[in-house]
């Protein structure tokens, strides 16, 4: 039997090389027994490729793995399942045509001895896995009805239901709440209490901090630590994922505030009812509340995704009717997606690309050719101002790190030059460090007068960032936080609908 502190499984020396690139050199990762293992780096520090080796979907270019002391070969996906390995990916995998519980046994259907489907078993054990996960009546569920928090609780059930010893979550709450988040927690702490191992990859320190035993920290391809999560704090995993000390992680600075650049009137459609607020140049507005409160979907009526049944939105004083994305852009107004990879970019084409594909007008002649030269020009420009790390121009933007992708979705939407700029979830599985380059950016947008609306399931990031807060529950407004106001406790209480706030 092993003891407290020797591995169940173990990858040794662990070696990847990818064209022009080495992924991984000889790096060391241990799994403990009933414990849950951290695992943190930036963007690019191999954590996703080393967990893809683990779970048979890339070779090793050399290396060992090591399960309970004997040799293992993982050399496919399925090899990895029938081996106790499983994996929930950060990028969802769910077809969105199929019901939840019809994803979550996908290629296992239970069979009657007919060979026919038996149904009922299959959407009652679904039924079992969701509500483990507080999603009880949704295993009927269509995916694409769903929300991404509830897609990735779905991904999440499909792990569990392999029955895994070793359970591998990478990014797990990106689009969850802190109420969603603390689900997951509960379900975690029992995997743990039934002598499973959970690798935990996040970039939200505090949630390593909380949830894990153990954190193991890769810093470009290599391994910087491995060390019990009692001995380490936050700002030393910082230091150590990025070899230096970041002075602040949330460089919020104070601004002049200018004169109202967009107004809100009783904005009311299926989603959201009489929505009205103010937001002046020079402003963090942030909208915090729970999932399904309506966040996202304001954003998008002002965005002009959906239509409103009722209200007015003005800017700079003058009534906008705004019916479409485009006339959005055209007023003045830029959305940044929570999603950013299916609603802000186009992974398949080039940075370059990416970052021109709302402005081409701008960089056009009336007749609609497009200039190339200034679409370069006007690329280089924005990859210089945002620091945009990427080998070329054409460098498809699938490959970049997230927190790279982030900054051109932001870019693509700057290039509008717009006078409000809406950011939803924009540092959503980015690293701590691209995070504070994100910060600054905000900082920069507002010494030059743009009026942001900040969105965020990170209630620090909301404290840390904004001017003033605007609390949804329900689709409506719950209130409005200023100064002192903004703290964790009166957020939550609004979020839930309690309406007292403490000064």
């Amino acid at each position: 039997m092993l003891t407290l502190k020797e591995p169940v499984l173990r990858m040794k020396n662990v070696t990847k090389e990818f064209p022009g690139v080495k992924a991984l050199d000889k790096v060391n990762f241990n799994i403990y027994q009933g414990k849950v293992m951290g695992l943190l780096g930036e963007n690019g520090a191999g954590k996703s490729t080393l967990m893809k080796i683990l779970a048979g979907i890339y070779p090793t270019s050399s290396g060992d793995i090591f399960y309970r002391e004997s040799k293992m070969q993982v050399d496919s996906p399925r090899k990895a399942q029938e081996s106790g390995i499983a994996i929930i990916h950060q990028e969802l995998n769910l077809v969105p045509e199929f019901t939840a519980a019809e994803n979550i046994f996908l290629g296992r259907n239970p069979i009657k001895s007919l060979g026919n489907i038996n149904w009922k078993k299959l959407y009652a054990d679904a039924e079992k896995l969701l509500e483990h996960l507080n999603l009880a009546g949704l295993s009927r569920k269509l995916i694409k009805d769903m929300s991404i928090a509830e897609q990735q609780m779905v991904e999440i059930a499909k792990a569990l239901s392999l029955n895994a010893e070793i359970i591998i979550m990478d990014e797990p709450t990106d689009a969850l709440t802190s109420t969603e988040t603390e689900s997951l927690f509960k379900v975690i702490r029992k995997l743990k209490s039934e002598q499973k191992c959970v690798v935990y990859i996040s970039h939200k320190l505090n949630e390593i901090s909380q949830i894990c035993d153990d954190v193991t920290i890769l810093r470009d391809g290599n391994l910087v630590s491995e060390c019990e999560i009692s001995k380490i704090n936050e700002d030393a995993m910082i230091e150590l994922m990025v070899g230096r000390s970041l002075s602040e992680q949330f460089p919020k600075i104070e601004s002049a505030l200018g004169e109202v650049v967009l107004k809100v009137k009783n904005l009311t459609n299926k989603w959201v009812s009489d929505i009205s607020f103010n937001l002046r140049r020079g402003e963090v507005l942030g909208i915090s509340g729970l999932m399904g409160s309506g966040r996202t979907e304001l954003a998008k009526t002002i965005f002009g995704v959906y239509s409103t049944s009722f209200g007015v939105i003005e800017i700079e004083g003058n009534e906008i009717k705004i019916r479409s994305p485009q006339k959005s852009i055209e007023s003045g107004i830029v959305y940044i997606s929570e999603d950013r990879k299916n609603d802000g970019l186009v992974l398949g084409m080039s940075v370059k690309e990416n970052l021109s594909l709302s402005s081409l007008n701008q960089i056009s002649t009336t007749w609609g050719h497009l200039l190339n030269r200034k679409e370069i020009d006007v690329a280089e420009e924005f990859i210089k101002t945002m620091s945009i790390k990427t080998p070329s121009l054409n460098q498809e933007i699938k490959k970049l790190s997230g927190g790279n992708q982030q900054k051109i979705s932001i870019g693509k939407g700057l290039m509008t030059h717009p006078k409000i700029l809406i950011l939803d979830e924009p540092t959503r599985g980015v690293d701590v460090g691209a995070r504070k380059e994100l910060y600054t950016l905000i900082n920069q947008f507002k010494l030059e007068g743009m009026g942001i609306i900040l969105i965020s399931s990170e209630i620090p990031e909301i404290i840390g960032m904004c001017n003033r807060v605007l609390v949804m529950h329900e689709g409506k407004i719950k209130g409005e936080l200023k100064s002192s106001q903004i703290t964790q406790d009166n957020i939550m209480r609004l979020a839930v609908g309690i309406t007292e706030v403490h000064s």
